[in-house]
């Protein structure tokens, strides 16, 4: 690897967990040392964790700067906000899933509070990206679709049979969406998890990608109550 190779550094679920995303960006940048670089952010930046309104911000203002280099995913639980807005009983279930942690953060009591700007910015997040050598998506594939699978609810939503298969989708699939118990990536042939349970007290998690085909040639981490 070259100074001049590009690196893509591809980030796992948030939660709420500002504290970690600052600290991660830190080492980020001490990675990169001023090589040109992709940051991808694979969704669930809501939720659960004491601070979503400081991560949407910190995304926002990142993106903002670099919008050529950034690119901000959909999870499934910015999917579940977008909903308990448009479907009646549907912000029960948002609420029951951390969307009260959400609230908290922004100091409101209901989904229609939360700031506008914010929302418009959720709702235009896309749900896959990809390069010439990976896909990133916050869930998965289904092993039967083409490749960017084309159902948004699978890309949000699945599980099996996307983990358990070792299907070929062509490039490495990038994801999150479900905790590795362990704290650590989950690294296969065709896949590589980098949920690692941040807003569980474990880790929060870059991949670090470069122009090889595959996975990451490293990760960063950062865990509560550690340094950056």
């Amino acid at each position: 690897m070259t100074a001049e190779t590009p690196l893509t550094y591809a980030v796992g679920d948030i939660h709420g967990c500002a504290d970690l995303l600052d600290a991660l960006l830190e080492r980020v940048e001490a990675h990169a040392a001023g090589r040109a670089r992709t940051l991808v952010f694979l969704g669930d930046y809501i939720d659960r964790g004491p601070d979503s309104a400081r991560v949407i911000e910190t995304l926002r203002r990142v993106q903002w700067r670099e919008p050529e280099a950034v690119v901000c995913l959909m999870g499934n639980h910015e999917a579940m906000l977008l909903r308990s807005l448009r479907e009646p009983g549907a912000e029960e279930h948002w609420l029951l899933n951390g969307g009260l942690a959400t609230l908290g953060a922004f100091g409101v009591e209901e989904a229609a509070a939360l700031p506008r700007d914010v929302l418009d910015w959720i709702e235009a997040l896309p749900t896959v990206h990809g390069d010439a050598r990976r896909w990133y998506v916050h869930a998965g594939f289904h092993p039967s679709a083409p490749a960017p699978d084309p159902d948004p609810h699978n890309r949000l939503w699945i599980r099996e049979p996307f983990l358990g298969d070792d299907h070929d989708f062509g490039r490495h699939v990038v994801h999150g969406h479900t905790p590795c118990q362990d704290g650590r990536p989950e690294v296969r042939t065709n896949r590589t998890n980098l949920d690692t349970g941040a807003v569980y007290g474990a880790a929060l998690t870059a991949g670090v990608f470069g122009a090889e085909q595959g996975p990451a040639l490293t990760f960063l981490q950062v865990r509560t109550g550690a340094r950056p």
